[in-house]
């Protein structure tokens, strides 16, 4: 670490703006390294509070009781949610789309803390793309989960683009990629009724679960949501 306890990984500059990987010691608990993506100087991702994006994963494979299961992934990150999903041996597959190549670089090159599981991991692939263009595209083949985890929420977007996939028109669309019984989850960091609305006109069956924990290093309580749609009865919980 350098004096200041922050050792920057990689710093580019992308379409979205300026992205850093940095490692940093939390002065508020020595010996504790965490891993952190920001763009322009804002955090986007830590690896110090990764609940939400493993119940992502968690919550979707609770909702559904098949096997030999594959599952698309949208947004990389630092990896949490793949990773959730391949600690189930009911995953035949998973499929990763990342917007950025920068992050796929980053896993590749083992800078983030789960590379070495993802990468080791036979069911495991990652490409670069936009996952809200393919989802807007005819289907090549079908999933039984799609995992969204890319925007703050459904009304704060990375990307202009992204706006019409939290649309009823749009969750039309992304609904064709489904297998039938197929699994629809997003990830957010703030609730939001027109989401869940459309979500409703879409499908038969939607939940709203919210995921709390304790953020000790600002003493807060942290809620993300995420949303679970699919056309048949959901019967499991978190």
């Amino acid at each position: 670490m350098s004096p200041s306890n922050v050792e920057i990984l990689a710093y580019e500059m992308t379409p979205l703006g300026e992205l850093c990987l940095r490692r940093r010691e939390l002065l508020s608990k020595p010996g504790t390294i965490v891993t952190e993506i920001t763009l322009d100087h804002e955090l986007l991702m830590s690896s110090y509070i990764t609940a939400s994006e493993r119940a992502l994963a968690e919550g979707a494979l609770a909702r559904h009781t098949g096997r030999d299961l594959s599952v698309l992934v949208g947004g990389l990150g630092l990896g949490y949610t793949a990773n959730e999903v391949l600690q189930s041996a009911r995953v035949r597959r998973i499929e990763v789309v990342e917007f950025l190549p920068e992050v796929v670089g980053f896993l590749r090159d083992g800078l983030v803390p789960l590379s070495r599981e993802l990468l080791g991991d036979p069911r495991f692939v990652v490409r670069e793309g936009d996952i809200y263009d393919h989802l807007r595209g005819l289907p090549e083949e079908r999933w039984d989960l799609v995992l969204i985890d890319v925007d703050h929420s459904p009304e704060e977007h990375l990307g202009t683009e992204n706006e019409s996939f939290y649309t009823e028109s749009g969750l039309v669309l992304a609904k064709q990629h489904l297998s039938p019984g197929g699994i629809l989850a997003v990830w957010s960091y703030a609730e939001s009724s027109p989401f869940v609305e459309a979500l409703r006109a879409t499908f038969s069956s939607v939940e709203s679960v919210a995921v709390t924990v304790m953020n000790d290093l600002v003493d807060e309580e942290q809620t993300d949501w995420l949303f679970f749609a699919r056309d048949a009865p959901i019967s499991s919980s978190l």
